[in-house]
């Protein structure tokens, strides 16, 4: 079953309560067998003429499936209502190899 991996583009405008998303997302995702890859880095942009990205988070999980239910699950639904409040985001699934 090929890994999948979750693309999140993040612009923040409460800075305060996204740091309080971070702390409890963490723990979420990892229950979850997600494995951070990239959180924020600096970006260096080539070429945007389909997407400017402000903040990219890339998340591995096992498969698609597994993805997914970690963004549907009841443990993280209180959470995300944080980063909701917080910032708005693009989230993408994507299947690797």
């Amino acid at each position: 079953m090929p890994s999948a991996y979750l693309v999140m583009d993040t612009k923040i405008y409460d800075s305060v309560l996204y740091e309080k998303y971070k702390q409890l997302a963490k723990p979420i995702i990892e229950r979850f067998g997600g494995e951070y890859l990239v959180r924020g880095g600096a970006l260096h942009i080539d070429q945007s003429e389909l997407w400017s990205p402000s903040r990219l988070v890339l998340i591995k999980f096992e498969s698609v499936e597994v993805a997914k239910s970690f963004l549907s699950s009841e443990v993280y639904r209180p959470v995300k209502a944080l980063r909701l409040s917080a910032s708005e985001a693009t989230i993408s699934i994507v299947e690797g190899l």
